[in-house]
């Protein structure tokens, strides 16, 4: 028998914030197809199965063409509409610009840039001749600010940040809505496997991740154009990024992110 529930999909929805969104979804009547690098998406669909939805794992390489196409041929071969999309997937590289590798570089942004930009092409396309759909595209607040020791993360998700602004006025008038989600730092695995571990952010207090999630899935609901997930701390320094000289504003993030000698 067909499932009644309308179906999302998250990408990198093994863990961390995609996982909470995948939850978000399930907890709130959607079945869910995720995406993820590794085996863990299997358990991550487990997971999901058990709080009542239907859920479908595909392992894909997220930097490659054929990792982001195969996954929207395995969405539609589900045969069902999908009524919500969060581009989620995303990694970070901590480090000095000048030592860090070029290929891990041009793989966060083949990751974080290219594929986002893919999978929305597949995304729009199926859902303005629908004449309906919810998108979320998770940014950071490391949008709002240059981020010296991320130096080519941060402007990643500058893109994603100005690239979700610009598809939502572009589907106005489509019933499709665009909503961005720009987590402070948040207590997964994000900076560990930047390698950022050994630094002042590695060690900071961070935002739950289910609060983070919840945050975007409630502002995605609610067509929302933008909304930063986190406590109200950092929502203050996101305002206060608005009026801050990018100069001071580099040189504070570089005592956040400079990795300890």
């Amino acid at each position: 028998m067909t499932s009644q529930r309308p179906l999302a999909l998250v990408t990198g929805g093994s863990s961390g914030i995609g996982f909470e969104l995948a939850k978000q979804f399930a907890q709130n009547g959607f079945d869910v197809a995720i995406s993820g690098s590794s085996g863990k998406v299997h358990d991550a669909a487990a997971a999901l199965r058990d709080l009542g939805a239907e859920a479908y794992a595909h392992k894909a390489d997220a930097a490659t063409y054929e990792g982001v196409e195969g996954f929207w041929t395995f969405v539609t071969s589900l045969g069902r509409p999908v009524e919500a999309a969060a581009l989620n997937v995303g990694i970070g590289i901590g480090g000095a610009f000048v030592d860090n590798d070029l290929e891990d570089e041009f793989r966060l942004i083949a990751i974080n840039v290219t594929g986002t930009v893919h999978l929305a092409k597949r995304v729009v396309q199926h859902m303005v001749p629908n004449k309906r759909g919810r998108i979320l595209i998770t940014s950071s607040v490391s949008a709002t600010l240059p981020t010296p020791y991320e130096t080519v993360y941060g402007p990643s998700k500058a893109f994603g940040f100005m690239f979700a602004e610009a598809l939502r006025e572009e589907l106005r008038d489509t019933g499709v809505t665009v909503t961005a989600l720009l987590p402070g730092a948040t207590d997964s695995e994000f900076h560990k496997n930047a390698g950022m571990a050994n630094s002042a952010i590695g060690d900071m207090k961070k935002n739950d991740k289910t609060l983070v999630a919840r945050q975007g899935f409630e502002a995605l609901m609610n067509d929302v154009d933008h909304v930063v997930g986190g406590d109200e701390d950092t929502k203050q320094q996101v305002v206060k990024n608005r009026t801050t000289p990018e100069p001071e504003k580099a040189a504070r993030h570089a005592r956040m992110t400079k990795l300890r000698g």
